[in-house]
């Protein structure tokens, strides 16, 4: 299908002088220039190369850490398409690093009895980590995640396993009625998805761990959950090293983060939050629905509330910051209590009184949650320095990830909250 254009001109020609270079051609309607812009790449991958590229390696510096996970004594950390990485943490103080576990794709992770379960792009994979010196692939379940929105050609050797942005300059001809740098092209790919993109080149997620409010893998009893951007795909763990395919259930689109609280499954989706009935944990049952505006959504919760944050963002598409508090004493029908407007506001985690909140740039805010209904009042401490991007309190220390590193804080006084350890973000090299 051939790439379709649309033209939007909106100033006059003396705008453009200090943008693009005009050159006008012998005839009085047309102008040549030069134009800039962004196109996403389509980056395809050989499934058999796909399958034979998980490795084992040494341990290795923090480039762009994404989700975390927390399993006894071990933390874990995703790099973000490229694998996890293993962490001793018997001393938060001191964490050492063991190894790393390269998988393409990777953003997602969850732990059960020694068996720990990623996403390899379209794949399902699953180690035996007894040993976090000596992992082993146990398990790969095939054809199991849509990439990108697209269906996963099943026969095909090849899918399609990311964009990547290319920047191009070419000579463009306009009538001369326009500003070139407020023009947009639409580009129609063989798949049907529109994706647009403006000439300033900007386009128009028996024993278990706990993972953070971002994730989009969670684990309850003998089941195995992870969301999609349509749908939730359950596995039937309960041979844990030998994962099995089990139902799929198709939701609304935007589906970003799921929360697991007693029998219960909270999904968040940028346009709302979706309560399930998980007591047949075979057959989670949605219950209720809680719309709010666009806008990107993690949810935790707590008793008979739950907590929301809605941040705005490019991949959201709102632009709404703010925390919300959610009364789910009847699951059936959540109601909106009370909205606190905030800055930028990431993930959440709650241990008894306390809610720890990533603001991203703005750092880490904790509040004292005991009068939910005055929360701003509350603010025991906001730690500015930091980019927050998702938490997990465990017990008396929290953990705290963001573009500059993985954080661990001692919260055990909350008056006076102390960072124990940091492991850096190291630029990786070219």
């Amino acid at each position: 299908m051939q790439p379709k254009l649309l033209l939007f001109p909106r100033r006059a020609l003396l705008l453009l002088l200090a943008i693009f270079s005009i050159a006008l051609s012998s005839c009085e309607d047309e102008c040549e220039s030069t134009i800039t812009y962004v196109v996403q790449q389509p980056i395809y991958m050989k499934k058999t190369e796909l399958r034979s590229s998980v490795k084992v390696q040494a341990a290795r510096e923090l480039h762009k850490p994404g989700k975390i996970y927390a399993y006894g004594d071990y933390l874990f950390v995703n790099e973000q398409e490229e694998g996890i990485h293993i962490i001793d943490n018997r001393n938060p103080a001191a964490p050492q690093t063991l190894s790393f576990i390269a998988i393409a794709g990777n953003v997602d992770l969850a732990v059960k009895d020694n068996i720990l379960y990623a996403d390899n792009y379209i794949d399902l994979v699953a180690f035996n980590i007894a040993n976090p010196k000596e992992v082993q692939l146990v398990k790969r379940v095939e054809n199991v995640f849509n990439l990108n929105g697209y269906f996963n050609d099943m026969a095909s050797d090849m899918f399609l396993a990311r964009y990547e942005a290319k920047t191009v300059t070419e000579p463009f001809t306009s009538d001369c009625s326009g500003n070139p740098n407020n023009w947009f092209w639409t580009l129609e790919d063989r798949n049907g998805g529109i994706t647009t993109f403006s000439s300033a080149g900007m386009p128009a997620g028996g024993a278990t761990g706990k993972g953070g409010s971002m994730a989009r893998f969670t684990i309850s009893g003998d089941h195995l959950y992870t969301v999609g951007t349509n749908s939730l795909q359950l596995f039937d763990i309960s041979q844990s090293d030998n994962p099995t395919i089990g139902q799929k259930i198709n939701l609304p689109w935007g589906v970003e983060t799921i929360f697991p609280y007693q029998d219960k499954l909270f999904i968040g989706t940028n346009s709302g939050m979706h309560i399930f009935d998980n007591s047949n944990p075979a057959n989670p049952v949605r219950l209720s629905t809680y719309a709010h505006v666009r806008s990107c959504d993690p949810v935790v919760v707590d008793g008979d509330r739950a907590w929301v944050t809605l941040r705005s963002g490019n991949a959201c598409a709102g632009f709404t910051n703010q925390l919300e508090l959610i009364d789910i004493s009847n699951p059936r029908s959540p109601q909106l209590v009370k909205t606190y407007p905030m800055q930028n506001p990431h993930g959440l985690g709650i241990d008894q009184s306390l809610l720890f909140l990533c603001e991203g740039a703005y750092g880490l805010k904790v509040f004292d949650i005991k009068d939910p209904l005055k929360l701003n009042d509350h603010l025991v401490k906001h730690f500015k320095d930091q980019d927050a991007f998702d938490v997990i309190p465990l017990g008396y220390t929290l953990l705290m990830v963001g573009k500059d590193g993985l954080y661990q804080y001692d919260y055990r006084n909350p008056a006076q909250i102390t960072l124990l350890s940091k492991i850096p973000v190291t630029p990786a090299s070219n």
